[in-house]
């Protein structure tokens, strides 16, 4: 499906249409499957998105959160991305602890642990070897060097299609990260832009020819919808 890229006037602008757009797909999931799974992005982009969604008075026992990555730390260290999500939303809602999905980070071994996680969504959504998951949203966001998730520029990780959760790896640095097949199997996924720095991968992303081993974002082609989400300084540059 065509990719939907909206240029908004700055970053509360961002938060705003990316919040409205979150709950729109969480009530059409819950009305056509009786629940929503969505898999939260890293980073501080995101963090004021989680912060207003902790404001809402959502189904929250019908609402299923997972991580499309995650650094291979404690979920207590200040780099988890799933501490981040905890104290800015998690913690303040009244949502299931069954409900919340955590990629696994105390094996030792981050591709026991990516294995682990990989059978607890195979168990989770009931799909087979082979099969794969169908997610509802996926958000994500992109680092200036174009990657998205853990899929980091010229890593094994871009060439995994057997799998739906493998090891990333950033300066040697292990992370767990969906794959591209589970990313693009998605209903819905939903990027979110900011800043400056981000225009010169944004303009290879979005170019008609670009290496998407050097971009990673650009392997990202759901069979569902694809929102681009960029405030006004990432977008500046923008031609479409």
């Amino acid at each position: 499906m065509a990719k939907d890229i909206e240029i908004l006037g700055d970053k509360t602008a961002l938060i705003e249409r990316g919040l409205g757009l979150v709950e729109q797909k969480i009530a059409s999931a819950i009305q056509e499957r009786g629940q929503c799974t969505i898999a939260l992005a890293g980073g501080s982009t995101p963090k004021p998105l989680y912060e207003a969604l902790a404001h809402k008075s959502l189904p929250w026992e019908k609402i299923h959160v997972f991580w499309g990555d995650e650094r291979y730390v404690a979920p207590t260290h200040p780099d988890s991305n799933e501490k981040m999500a905890r104290e800015a939303w998690l913690n303040k809602v009244n949502i299931p602890a069954s409900n919340i999905h955590a990629m696994p980070t105390g094996a030792g071994n981050p591709a026991v642990d990516a294995k682990k996680h990989e059978q607890e969504l195979r168990s989770f959504f009931s799909v087979k070897e082979g099969e794969i998951p169908i997610f509802d949203v996926i958000l994500l966001g992109i680092g200036d060097d174009g990657h998205t998730a853990s899929l980091f520029p010229q890593t094994e990780a871009l060439k995994v299609r057997d799998c739906l959760v493998t090891v990333g790896n950033k300066d040697s640095e292990p992370r767990l990260t969906f794959t591209v097949p589970l990313i693009n199997h998605a209903r819905c996924v939903i990027f979110l832009v900011a800043g400056e720095n981000k225009q010169p991968a944004l303009g290879q992303i979005f170019a008609e020819i670009a290496d998407e081993y050097q971009y990673p974002a650009r392997l990202i082609q759901p069979q569902g919808d694809l929102y681009w989400l960029l405030d006004n300084t990432a977008g500046a540059k923008i031609n479409y």
